[in-house]
Order: structure tokens, then sequence, then C-alpha cells
């Protein structure tokens, strides 16, 4: 498999910039002219691409009051799924303005489908990849559904082990996905950095061969500029337009300003990766003169034995190297040296 993908003409993988992701999530708060908005401060800020999630609180779950029902801990403790998902969800009618206000900014926009019809309504808008949420990592009959467009699709691996992971690529590739995205997950809200384990990144690389990145549920950028140099290709955070909004995922993400700061930092920090090698660099050639070498300290005469007394390592680095200073010591100059003179071979016998 390639460790190179493309969406919308741009290629993600090894040797390219970080992708970044803005999750759009709920932080549309019921308002379809701000999920517009967004869209354009995600484009403004510098994000390659903005997903959205496609279901309704009947696709998702079901409309039960039953303790299982019923979420435990964490920012929607007590709350129902049905009465979260309801007031959370993007409604489809939305989806075809969303993604033509996208493709006048000029900026990618895709999708987590939750079901079956959510895939159909997002392939007749043409989207351009698909992304598995954490939670259905294990949904096989999901994935081979996406599998089967052809499309580039991102896994989520929060929760899911080792043999779910494996039994989710398994799926995907045997069902059409070619270019398949592996994002490391830890599926708390927020979660925090102390369990990251960004380690797993390039374990995961290694063991499915895929492009990796990270679905980031951490505060602030620093988990995410640290998975770059990980090798991660992908970044995904939730952003919101204020978290002064008190939009359901609002705490854990990202304001306009953070999200331009996460695009600029990942990308240095991609930059800085470069490659191993020990040659000089560029930036390097003016200062290689300044470095040590053997000068003459005192007044030489010829004939005259140089001494400890009389050489010195000090800069700048025109003479010969300090490597030599113990095979100079004894032997005697050719002609007068005055003091400050970088010593040469041609100096001594």
């Amino acid at each position: 498999m390639t460790q190179v993908i493309t969406i919308d003409g741009q290629k993600i993988g090894q040797g390219h910039k970080p992708y970044i992701i803005a999750e759009m999530s709920a932080n549309h708060n019921g308002s379809l002219q701000r999920a517009f908005q967004i869209l354009v401060m995600a484009k403004q800020a510098g994000a390659n691409a903005v997903k959205m999630q496609s279901y309704t609180a009947n696709t998702i779950t079901l409309n039960c009051d039953s303790e299982e029902f019923k979420i435990h801990g964490g920012l929607w403790d007590g709350r129902s799924l049905y009465d979260l998902y309801q007031e959370t969800h993007t409604p489809f009618d939305w989806h075809k303005p969303l993604f033509n206000k996208a493709q006048e900014l000029g900026i990618t926009l895709f999708s987590s489908p939750f079901d079956f019809t959510a895939v159909d309504l997002l392939e007749d808008l043409n989207a351009p990849a698909y992304k598995i949420a954490s939670f259905e990592a294990i949904d096989l009959p999901l994935i081979r559904y996406v599998a089967k467009t052809g499309k580039p699709m991102f896994i989520s691996t929060g929760m899911a082990s080792a043999q779910e992971i494996a039994e989710a690529v398994t799926t995907a590739r045997n069902c059409g996905c070619r270019e398949l995205v592996l994002l490391h997950c830890i599926s708390a809200y927020p979660a925090p950095a102390l369990q990251s384990h960004l380690r797993t990144i390039p374990d995961l690389s290694e063991r499915f061969d895929v492009v990796t990145g990270l679905s980031d549920h951490t505060l602030g950028t620093i988990v995410s500029v640290t998975a770059v140099a990980l090798g991660a290709a992908v970044i995904e955070k939730h952003f919101t337009l204020s978290r002064n909004d008190f939009g359901q995922d609002a705490t854990f993400s990202l304001e306009p300003d953070e999200l331009a700061v996460l695009c600029r930092d990942t990308q240095i920090a991609w930059q800085a990766l470069g490659s191993a090698g020990y040659q000089l660099k560029d930036v390097e050639k003016d200062n290689k003169q300044l470095r040590r070498s053997l000068y003459v300290c005192l007044d030489i005469k010829a004939g005259e034995t140089l001494t400890f007394a009389n050489i010195r390592s000090v800069r700048p680095g025109f003479g010969l190297a300090p490597k030599f200073y113990d095979d100079v010591i004894g032997t005697r100059a050719t002609d007068d040296i005055r003091a400050g003179t970088a010593l040469k071979w041609n100096l001594i016998q």
C-alpha cells in the first residue's frame, strides 16, 4: 500500500507538510450561518479541510430512556444519547449548502458518516473522503460500505485494540479502499496529554503500512506539534469560533487564532525534521571560518622551536586544525613568523 494519498489534489503523507483538519462537530450550535462562518475562519487560519459529522439522533442511537442509553461521566454526564445527538447533529439538509460554501471558499469539506444513509447522501454530494469516528471503528459493515466508494478513508483508533484496528484495516482494504489513514486517538473529551502515548503513531505506520496522524482531543496545540515530530502526517482538532459560546464541544476546541498557530507550528515542526545527515549546512558555511585553529601567539624567529608558549588553539579557523597541535609542537619555523599568523604546514619544518 502507499504511504502517500491525495484528497482534492492535496498530497498527504511522507514528504508532504502536515494536513490540518478542523473538526466542526457540534460547534455550529444549531446555526447554519455559524457553520458557514466556521468554514470561513478555518480557511483563513490555514486549515486544509473542515470535517463535519453526518447523523441524526435516529440514525446514531435509539430514543430510549434506560440507563444503558445515558452517559455517565465526562462533559455530558446524565444526558441521554438521543437528547444529546438531537441537539448536536448537523441536519442533512444543511449538507448541500455547506459543500457549496466550501467549494466557493476553496477549502476541502468531508464528513464522518454514521450509517448507510449518510454515506449515500455524501456520495450524492461527491464528498472527496470519509472519516470513520473512533466509536465506529468496530462497525465493520459501515467501514465496508464506505470502502466500496473507493474514496480515501480516515479511521480513528480511539479505544480500539490492535486486533480491532487490524480488522478495520483489513475490511477497508478488502472492500476497495486504497488510500487509508489511521489517526491515533484518545477518546476522552478533553484527553489528558499524559495519556496521549504518541509513540503509537510510528508503530501504526510500521504495523499497517499506512499514512498516520493524530485526532487530538487534548487542550492546546503542544501534543499535535509533538505528533508531527513523530511522523504524524495528519492532525485533526475540534474547532470553534469561540469557547465562550459554550457549544457541546467548545471546551476542548481551538479558536481561530489557535488554529492558525497550529497550522504554523506543525509546518515548522515538519520542516525542522529534514533528513539525517552530517554534511555542512548552507547556513553554517559562513560560520565555519570562526571555528578554532592553530595560531602563532608570540613572534617566532626562523629556526626557533614551536612550543606550548608560542602556539595556541584559538578562534578563528584559518590555521591548522587543533587536532595537529601535538604534531607541530617541537618542530621549527622555516621563516620568521609574527604573532597573529595562522599556522600552516609550509611555515614549519
